[in-house]
């Protein structure tokens, strides 16, 4: 049994704070509950909800995520109850009392799990999309000593025309060796994706939560350290580039910007990573358009492969 530690992490919204855990509380799938009465699958969700504060419960991957009613008369602020709820999550854990409870008559089905493969932009790079959650983060292994903690990604690697395996969202965008072509291999890798994930194999270990695999996040403290430039370029890249990015197979990470030469560095990871058309890409689409909304006409952005 795991020995579950939580800790607080805002959002952007106000109204809803994450409490996240050391050990993963589902692996490939997110649940939202709405009320006590909505949540009868999961004992968790239904304990949150005798908080009289308590709106919604989102439970995914390593937390669960709690809004409260912005209009509760008793004026109760997060700095108020955090520590309470806290508390309430870690006990409910660390009893071993599961997190959710698929029905009965369920427990001895496969989930239905359908898997397409995409081209992307990158010719090395093929996207496999399944029809439900993998992850709610960015991970990137550019080989099978890095997957340690993947057991999903550890086994695609003993495919030999396999080079690197990045997951995030719903998808897979897995790198092939030069020497081979897809479409000796593209259904083959497909099957494989579909039956691992349709028998309920772990994706995610827990020591991967505390591993520095997913360069594209950040900490509390480090966003701290960004000026207002930083901020409105990470910004930017968030609203209006990386959707379209993610949409490829890949992703691009702000690292920096230094004043003095005005140049802008980003990380290309999954299928952007080495991508022909990146070059293109940065130069006449997001050198533009940072150039036109930080009205900077020096600015140049730099890209590193993550």
């Amino acid at each position: 049994m795991s020995n579950f530690n939580v800790t607080v992490q805002p959002t952007n919204n106000e109204n809803i704070v994450k409490f996240v855990t050391n050990s993963f509380l589902t692996q490939a799938k997110s649940y939202e509950f709405i009320n006590i009465d909505d949540a009868k699958a999961s004992p968790i969700a239904q304990q949150l909800f005798f908080f009289p504060f308590v709106k919604t419960v989102y439970i995914s991957q390593n937390f669960i995520a709690v809004e409260k009613f912005s209009f509760d008369s008793t004026k109760v602020t997060w700095n108020d109850v955090q520590d309470e709820v806290i508390t309430n999550i870690s006990e409910y854990l660390n009893s071993g009392k599961p997190v959710i409870v698929e029905e009965t008559t369920k427990t001895n089905k496969k989930s239905a799990i359908t898997i397409y493969a995409e081209s992307t932009p990158n010719p090395s790079v093929m996207k496999f999309v399944a029809n439900k959650a993998l992850a709610n983060k960015i991970y990137e292994f550019k080989n099978v000593n890095e997957a340690t903690y993947s057991p999903l990604a550890k086994s695609i690697f003993s495919f030999p025309f396999v080079k690197e395996v990045f997951i995030s969202a719903n998808y897979v965008s897995i790198t092939k060796q030069d020497s081979f072509e897809w479409n000796d291999f593209v259904n083959e890798l497909r099957e494989f994706i579909k039956n691992y994930i349709e028998n309920g194999k772990t994706i995610f270990d827990d020591e991967i939560l505390n591993s520095e695999m997913n360069s594209g996040d950040h900490s509390e403290e480090e966003e701290k350290q960004y000026t207002d430039v930083d901020k409105e370029i990470i910004g930017i890249l968030n609203e209006y580039v990386k959707p379209a990015v993610e949409g490829d197979g890949g992703n691009i990470a702000f690292k920096s910007y230094s004043e003095e030469t005005k140049i802008v560095k980003v990380i290309l990871q999954g299928a952007c990573s080495g991508c022909p058309s990146s070059t293109l890409t940065l130069k006449n689409g997001i050198e533009m358009m940072l150039r036109d909304m930080l009205n900077n006409n020096e600015l140049t952005v730099e890209a590193i492969n993550g």
